[in-house]
């Protein structure tokens, strides 16, 4: 499968803003409001494409990437690329997450230049725990906000 990075644009960021995961993954479900297409359009967010160029996943860097609760807590204390990433959920479940993933780890890795990269997950979300896991990312803190805890995970790009 060829896959390819854009810039989102207001068209992928609305296509995104109506994906709509099953229970217990609808957690990640997206308000589709003005100010969550301004959160896409504004921020470090990014479209990955396939080959018949349909939208099948997306990401994000930076500040977008953190739950803002974790910075009270000291979990992105360390100078770190912070990642997020949502895959449509059509294609969750299929086994494809490891080969999306694993472009999007290798995109960042060519084009921002950091020794290390950090993702914060969900503690309920075992399916994505795995992932992360298999691909070498280690859990660094657990923090709860409100009646969610979420785990950052870290993986040192450098061999």
């Amino acid at each position: 499968m060829q896959l390819v990075v854009k810039n989102m644009n207001e068209e992928l960021a609305k296509q995104i803003l109506t994906w709509k995961y099953v229970s217990p993954y609808d957690f990640y479900n997206n308000e589709e409001s003005s100010e969550s297409l301004k959160e896409l359009l504004e921020n470090p967010y990014y479209a990955v494409l396939n080959q018949n160029n349909e939208l099948v996943d997306f990401f994000c860097i930076g500040k977008s990437a953190q739950v803002p609760f974790g910075s009270t807590v000291g979990a992105y204390s360390e100078e770190i690329i912070d990642i997020g990433i949502g895959l449509n959920p059509s294609l969750a479940g299929q086994g494809f997450g490891a080969a999306f993933f694993s472009f999007i780890l290798s995109y960042i890795q060519e084009n921002f230049k950091s020794d290390s990269i950090r993702l914060t997950v969900a503690s309920f979300n075992k399916r994505a725990i795995h992932l992360y896991t298999k691909l070498g990312f280690l859990p660094k803190m657990k923090f709860n906000k409100e009646s969610t805890e979420f785990i950052t995970m870290v993986k040192n790009l450098i061999v």
